[in-house]
C-alpha cells in the first residue's frame, strides 16, 4: 500500500518521522506492508523547486492509496505573493486530489480535562465533535480580486456552491454520522446568504433520505456561541469551508491543544489526505518539543478511511491513552505534576503501548 508522505515546513519533518514509526509497529504486529513516497510541498518545495507545489508531488500524491502531510507555512515566506506562498500548495494540492470533505474531529481525551479552557461540569468527562468542512470550494477558491477606485482600492471574494458540491458533502456527512450518534447540524448563514439558502434546501432535501438521522440547523454565529455554551449537544456538524475553518479551529481549543487534533480530507472513494490541524510552530522546530500525537491520530485515521483497518486505528487511540493516563505530557499540554517528555519520547510511549 503506497503512502504519498509531505514532512513540509517547520515541525513537520519532527512529527511525521513519528507518524511513520507508528505506522511500522502497526504493519509489523497486523502483518502488512507499506510504501513510502516522500515529496515536497509548501515553504521547502519553494525554496527547492521555486513552486509551493512541484508538478511531481501531484503525480506522485495522486498514484498513492493515501498522503500524509506534517505542516506548510513559516514567516520566512509571509510577505511573498500569495501564489508562492506555502498555503497556495496546500490549497493547490487538496484541490488537485479532489479531496472536498475535511473531516476535523474535535475529541477531548478525558485525562486531559485540566488543559481545556472550559469547565469540568460543561465538558461533562470528555468530548467528541466531528467537524465536516467543505474543502475546495466558497470564498477561498471563488473569483476574486483587487482594484483601484477613486481614493484606494476595492477588493472582494466570492462564496459560490452548486447543488452538486453541496449534495456530495452532505450525503458523506449523513453516512458518518450514521456510524456515530445519528445527530447532524448543518451550520449556515441562511437568514442573510443566498449560497448558505441553497446549502439548506439540498441538505433538507437529503435527509428525507436520512430518516434515521436527526437533523438541526443552526446559524454560525450561533454556532460559535452554542461550542462554548454546550459543546457536547454537537455530533457531526456540517458546513461551508470557511465557517467550517473558522469553527473547527475554535472547538479545537476545548480540547486543551491544537498539538492533538488530526484531520482527514477525503473524497467519494478510500482516497484521503491525512494531516494534523496545527501549523508548523517554527519557533520550536528542531528542539524536540512538538506533540506528535495529532501526527499519530491521522495516521489512525488513515487506516480508517482509506485502508479499512479499523481495529489497528482502535489500538493506536488505546495507547495514546494509556501514556496520557499514565501522565506523560508533551509541553502543550502538561500540567503540574505531569511527566513532561519531547517529541521523539511522546512517539516511542504510544509505540510501546500499541
Amino acid at each position: 500500500m503506497k503512502i504519498a508522505v509531505i514532512p513540509g515546513d517547520g515541525i513537520g519533518n519532527e512529527i511525521i518521522v513519528q507518524g511513520k514509526k507508528v505506522l511500522e509497529t502497526v504493519a509489523h504486529k497486523y502483518n502488512f506492508d507499506f510504501e513510502y513516497e516522500d515529496v515536497l510541498l509548501g515553504g521547502s518545495a519553494l525554496d527547492r523547486k521555486g513552486t509551493p507545489l512541484p508538478k511531481e508531488t501531484v503525480e506522485i500524491c495522486k498514484s498513492s492509496e493515501a498522503v500524509l502531510l506534517g505542516a506548510v507555512g513559516g514567516p520566512k515566506w509571509d510577505k511573498l505573493p500569495s501564489n508562492l506562498r506555502p498555503e497556495a500548495g496546500l490549497l493547490g494540492i487538496r484541490k488537485a486530489l479532489g479531496v472536498f470533505a475535511n473531516l476535523r474531529p474535535a475529541i477531548l481525551f478525558p485525562e486531559l480535562i485540566s488543559s481545556s479552557n472550559l469547565k469540568a461540569e460543561v465538558l461533562g468527562g470528555g468530548l467528541n465533535i466531528m467537524i465536516v468542512r467543505e474543502l475546495i470550494g466558497g470564498a477561498y477558491f471563488g473569483e476574486k480580486n483587487t482594484i483601484d477606485i477613486k481614493g484606494g482600492q476595492k477588493a472582494w471574494d466570492t462564496i459560490s456552491y452548486s447543488s452538486f458540491e453541496i449534495d456530495r458533502i452532505a450525503r458523506k456527512s449523513f453516512e458518518i454520522a450514521r456510524k456515530r450518534n445519528k445527530r447532524l447540524t448543518l451550520v449556515d448563514k441562511a437568514n442573510v446568504l443566498e449560497s448558505s439558502k441553497l446549502w439548506r434546501k439540498v441538505v433538507e432535501k437529503i435527509a428525507a433520505e436520512y430518516e434515521d438521522v436527526e437533523v438541526n440547523y443552526m446559524y454560525v454565529d450561533n454556532a460559535a456561541m452554542q461550542l462554548i455554551r454546550d459543546p457536547k449537544q454537537f455530533d457531526v456538524i456540517l458546513t461551508e469551508n470557511m465557517f467550517g475553518d473558522i469553527l473547527s479551529d475554535e472547538a479545537s481549543m476545548l480540547t486543551g491543544s491544537l498539538g492533538m487534533l488530526p484531520s482527514a480530507s477525503v473524497r467519494g472513494d478510500s482516497f484521503g489526505l491525512y494531516e494534523p490541524v496545527h501549523g508548523s510552530a517554527p519557533d520550536i522546530a528542531g528542539q524536540d518539543k512538538a506533540n506528535p500525537i495529532g501526527t499519530i491520530m491521522s495516521v489512525a485515521m488513515m487506516l480508517k478511511y482509506s485502508f479499512n483497518m479499523e481495529i489497528p486505528a482502535e489500538n493506536i487511540k488505546d495507547a495514546i491513552s494509556k501514556v496520557l493516563k499514565g501522565g506523560y505530557r508533551t509541553l502543550d499540554i502538561a500540567v503540574e505534576g505531569a511527566k513532561t517528555v519531547g517529541t521523539e519520547e511522546m512517539g516511542n510511549l504510544i509505540i510501546k503501548n500499541i
